[in-house]
């Protein structure tokens, strides 16, 4: 169930999904926290038996792909326009069912495409979004650039986003090489950050990595082949990791929902075989890891929360594991003081859960355990 905000809304007695021990008195108020107070009994009162409820913020999803259907693009090519509108507002439902509230989309859906949804299918899911990606086909240079980045924000994007190494597509042994010169890496994100937008990398590793901390981009995703002296340098520079790690996981399995062929099947797998060093590398150093799962077919929107049961399975703790995908994912969108924490003030994107999430076995255990997913989204601000 999904509970878009009502104008008034209480919680007595409710547990925080990471807090041990204590229940809150919860109230929110037209989209808002108004009160978070812990509940004490009054003296002299035995506590009556309450059910048994968590509130957690909302996931926010750094790495998602909203506007595709299929995993082959000349397969989306050749549906109806219509039911490619109606794929794209099941994801959104599907994302918000599994307790996401806020998805960052890494190039495909235009903002224009996402108030077309909010108003007419009602998912008030909230997304920020790059609209395209600049990739191999736009290394021609800096004046093709520049034209490319006003295409870009004359959308009204608010995120860049570089495909600055291959990917699936590309083999294991040239997966790293860059797609662009490092003076036109360097003109993307001064153009970007002079224009007030943000920026996200895509890069499997290699030198975009350190193009990226030189650079100061706002996120790299993926890099399965990060080293221990770039985490360092990350950690310092304070450029986030979304690492999306279930997806690799996902691909390499001939059997699984995706269905690829052996090629790309053995490149996902060196992929998730090298992520788990990665991340343990990026998690030593204090690199802020971003939640962001690549999702982009019906077969996976909405399983959202199986990458949480990839990053413990990659060394990461349960509160780590949750950081990523609340206060610090909120912190990467540059929305840290209003989304991922429940808090007064704060925007009231919530999950309410009918056991402890934080003891859940796995992601389907999580998301069989959801009772509501409230968001505090006015349609004003997702328009």
């Amino acid at each position: 169930m999904i509970l878009k905000q009502p104008q008034f809304q209480a919680y007595s007695g409710i547990h925080i999904a990471g807090i041990e021990g204590k229940r809150f008195d919860i109230e929110l108020t037209n989209g808002r926290f108004t009160k978070v107070a812990e509940a004490v009994p009054q003296q002299g009162e035995a506590e009556a038996p309450r059910q048994q409820l968590w509130i957690s913020p909302g996931i926010l999803d750094l790495h998602t792909h909203l506007a595709w259907t299929d995993f082959d693009h000349a397969d989306q090519l050749r549906r109806d326009s219509r039911e490619i509108e109606g794929m794209q507002a099941e994801a959104f439902a599907a994302t918000l069912r599994t307790g996401v509230t806020t998805a960052r989309d890494a190039g495909g859906i235009l903002p224009a495409t996402i108030r077309h949804i909010v108003k007419y299918y009602q998912q008030p899911l909230r997304v920020q979004t790059s609209s395209d990606m600049l990739g191999t086909a736009d290394a021609k240079g800096i004046k093709h650039l520049e034209q490319r980045l006003n295409e870009i924000y004359a959308t009204g994007a608010g995120w860049v986003k570089i495909m600055a190494t291959g990917g699936l597509g590309a083999p294991t042994e040239k997966v790293t090489e860059p797609n662009f010169s490092e003076a036109e890496f360097g003109f993307i994100v001064r153009h970007a950050r002079a224009n007030q937008k943000k920026v996200l990398v895509h890069t499997w590793g290699g030198v975009t990595i350190d193009w990226s901390i030189q650079a100061g981009v706002d996120s790299i995703e993926h890099g399965m082949f990060l080293t221990r002296d770039q985490s360092g340098r990350l950690a310092e520079s304070g450029v986030a990791y979304v690492p999306t790690a279930s997806i690799y996981r996902i691909a390499a399995d001939p059997k699984g929902v995706l269905a690829l062929n052996p090629v790309i099947c053995d490149r996902a797998a060196r992929a998730a075989d090298a992520h788990a060093t990665a991340i343990g590398y990026a998690r030593q150093a204090g690199v802020r890891l971003g939640f962001g799962t690549d999702y982009a077919t019906p077969a996976l929107h909405g399983y959202n929360l199986q990458e949480f049961d990839t990053l413990l399975d990659y060394g990461l703790s349960r509160a780590e594991a949750w950081r990523s995908a609340t206060r610090d994912a909120a912190a990467i969108l540059g929305s840290g003081h209003e989304l991922g924490q429940i808090a007064e003030g704060y925007i009231a994107d919530a999950v309410i859960y009918a056991a402890d999430p934080y003891q859940a076995k796995n992601a389907d255990q999580l998301r069989t355990s959801i009772v509501t997913v409230i968001t505090g989204a006015q349609e004003a601000d997702l328009m």
